[in-house]
């Protein structure tokens, strides 16, 4: 599943990095905090490696 903007794909990277042990979880805020814990690391490296081009920096929540 890709992500569908770029502040997306930033909180999946921190939080694919948390839980690959490269920074510390309490570092991380908001939404990569959250898909941190609810997801796994398959589905982190999925978001985190989408294309950024032609991406909109954040998307509204209907």
């Amino acid at each position: 599943m890709p992500a569908k903007s770029k502040a997306q794909q930033k909180a999946a990277g921190a939080a694919l990095a948390a839980k690959r042990g490269d920074i510390k979880k309490s570092e991380l805020k908001g939404a990569s905090k959250s898909m941190e814990k609810s997801m796994s690391e398959t589905q982190l490296e999925d978001f985190a490696s989408t294309k950024r081009k032609g991406k909109p920096e954040h998307v509204a929540h209907p």
